[in-house]
């Protein structure tokens, strides 16, 4: 749990006891709550305290795992004479007989500044001349595929990215590709850990620490 729900938390007024806060935030006593509504909120209390604290469980976990890592990264560096590298990046620890692997990828969070703006102003220049001929369906279907939306209604970066790859040789074209260079954020670095076990098939098969994947 972060800092400022903690803060949040503590700072919050205590419910007197014998009173439970309604969803406008009103006190009310468990007195006059029918006993059906004492019971469904107790039981989603208990079932959301136990996920916080597997929450916190696992989040010690990946801290004391990758801490682990870089100490091993540290003992492969004095075996060569050398100061031990990060374990961010991808790298993979296994087993003298193969049979199990631990894992580290890192993928950098990226946003798109203001200046994506300006390169879909170019795109849509360059799409309009060059497809001056073409049908009017195709065109509305290249331009809502290469600056789609995500679910929070921002640009795609994966697909506006993906035009960094297309070397077209006209000035507006490599303005634009300037400009999605430049309107790249990276966020943050995150780093994910992964286990495998060799299953009877000889196939290596992932350990699932995520609910949805059980």
């Amino acid at each position: 749990m972060n800092e400022q729900a903690n803060t949040q938390e503590t700072n919050a007024p205590a419910i007197p006891a014998g009173y439970l806060k309604d969803r406008k935030g009103r006190l009310v006593p468990e007195s006059i709550i029918d006993p059906y509504d004492l019971e469904l909120d107790a039981f989603v209390k208990r079932h959301v305290a136990r996920a916080e604290a597997l929450r916190d469980a696992m989040a010690e976990f990946k801290a004391n795992t990758l801490a682990d890592c870089q100490a091993w990264m540290d003992l492969i560096g004095e075996k060569y004479g050398r100061k031990g590298a990060s374990p961010q990046g991808n790298i993979t620890f296994s087993t003298f007989d193969g049979e199990c692997q631990l894992s580290i990828s890192t993928d950098d969070l990226i946003r798109l500044g203001p200046e994506i703006h300006i390169a879909k102003a170019f795109f849509g220049e360059c799409l309009d001349e060059w497809s001056a001929n073409s049908n009017e369906n195709l065109i509305a279907m290249v331009r809502h595929d290469s600056f789609d939306l995500d679910k929070e209604g921002n640009v795609s970066v994966s697909r506006v990215l993906s035009l960094l790859k297309i070397g077209i040789q006209d000035e507006r074209w490599v303005q634009m590709q300037k400009a999605i260079k430049d309107a790249i954020i990276v966020k943050e670095t995150k780093s994910y850990l992964n286990f495998k076990r060799k299953a009877e098939d000889g196939s290596m098969k992932q350990i699932p620490l995520s609910i949805a994947a059980l």
